[in-house]
């Protein structure tokens, strides 16, 4: 059995779903899973969100007449550097345990990589480079972003070198490609 959070961490980049619930799923199947307690926000007409805490999940659609699509999630893992109770959301407490405040990205990638589910690391987006890195679950499409070197007013003060910053799903082939050939 893998202690406490690493589990969480280890499912959600084999798996690409949070307790099952993937990036496509609806609102309303998202809160089945992970309860009504959740912050609920909107950018628009066309963006909504729903925070468990650290764990977020994102939706857009075309217009209000429109049914929403699921865009993406994210875990801000950065956030339980601040210790707070709040940032790990019951339901994920109730199944996991206890969450450590720093995820250590070196062994994630081990017992990522005992299970048979291999991270390949993908170029920054230009304007991210070199503060972080970033390795991607070609099964999966998910990717864990890691602090790869501090810079003042970049990266966060309470993470090492080395700390992941966040795991965010999907992240498509087409765009690992088009990463590639931006390094040409």
């Amino acid at each position: 059995m893998t202690p406490y959070s690493l589990a969480f961490y280890l499912d959600v980049v084999t798996t690409g779903t949070v307790l099952g619930v993937s990036h496509a799923d609806f609102p309303e199947q998202v809160a089945k899973v992970l309860g009504p307690d959740c912050a609920e926000g909107t950018f628009s007409d066309h963006d909504m969100y729903l925070g468990y805490g650290f764990v977020e999940f994102f939706w857009n659609r075309a217009s209000a007449e429109h049914s929403w699509s699921g865009h993406h999630f994210t875990l801000q893992v950065h956030r339980l550097a601040h210790r707070k109770r709040v940032d790990v959301h019951d339901v994920l407490r109730a199944r996991y345990g206890r969450f450590t405040y720093r995820l250590r990205f070196e062994k994630l990638q081990r017992l990522l990589t005992r299970r048979g589910v291999p991270l390949v690391e993908i170029p920054e987006i230009p304007t991210t480079g070199p503060y972080f890195r970033t390795f991607w679950q070609p099964d999966s499409h998910v990717a864990v972003t890691v602090i790869g070197t501090h810079g003042e007013y970049e990266t966060p003060d309470d993470l090492r070198v080395g700390d992941v910053y966040s795991v965010h799903g999907p992240v498509a082939a087409e765009e690992v490609a088009w990463r590639r050939a931006q390094q040409v």
